[in-house]
């Protein structure tokens, strides 16, 4: 890590010029400009007032942000091929985040697992064929192009009771697939 490339970028963010950064670390500004450009190193004393004064601490200020991947292919995804339909996870990993998206083929007459409630919301898409939503055994008819919106409060479905194929994008907070 190049800790004067890093108070830069914190310095910049925070929308202080060098001045304004010294004045609030009792530092010169030369001092500062030095450090920004590796030109010097600080103390861990002199380090942590800095950063102090940037309004993060010096664990904030040494954790590694990592290159998160932010494409995937279809040769990320993983498929699982069940008995009434079959789920796509596009994003691998997803339980690790707030959303989880899967996209869902569905055969005719299969169904999706029954989803119980949950604290959460949900949303899907459907890419094509027709799908029935149904939620505490009430029926909800979602055609190709068409969404839903819902919250977690109920058991609840997707059903294709057509002849044919169905695929919905289906987006879930918190994950539970």
């Amino acid at each position: 890590m190049e800790i004067g490339q890093r108070i830069k970028q914190l310095r910049t963010q925070n929308k202080l010029t060098l001045e304004e950064l010294a004045s609030r670390c009792e530092l010169s500004k030369g001092f500062i400009s030095q450090v920004e450009r590796d030109l010097t190193s600080p103390s861990i004393a002199t380090l942590s007032d800095i950063v102090e004064a940037l309004g993060i601490n010096l664990a904030q200020f040494f954790k590694e942000e990592r290159n998160e991947k932010l494409v995937f292919t279809q040769e990320d995804f993983f498929i699982d091929e069940k008995e009434d339909c079959t789920i796509h996870w596009i994003v691998p990993n997803a339980q690790k985040n707030d959303m989880e998206p899967i996209l869902l083929d569905l055969k005719p007459d299969q169904k999706s697992d029954v989803i119980t409630p949950h604290n959460g919301e949900e949303f899907g898409y459907v890419l094509s064929g027709k799908v029935c939503l149904v939620i505490n055994n009430k029926r909800h008819v979602v055609k190709k192009g068409q969404t839903f919106y819902i919250k977690g409060l109920y058991d609840h479905y997707i059903l294709n009771d057509t002849k044919s194929d169905a695929k919905v994008l289906w987006v879930c907070n918190p994950p539970i697939f």
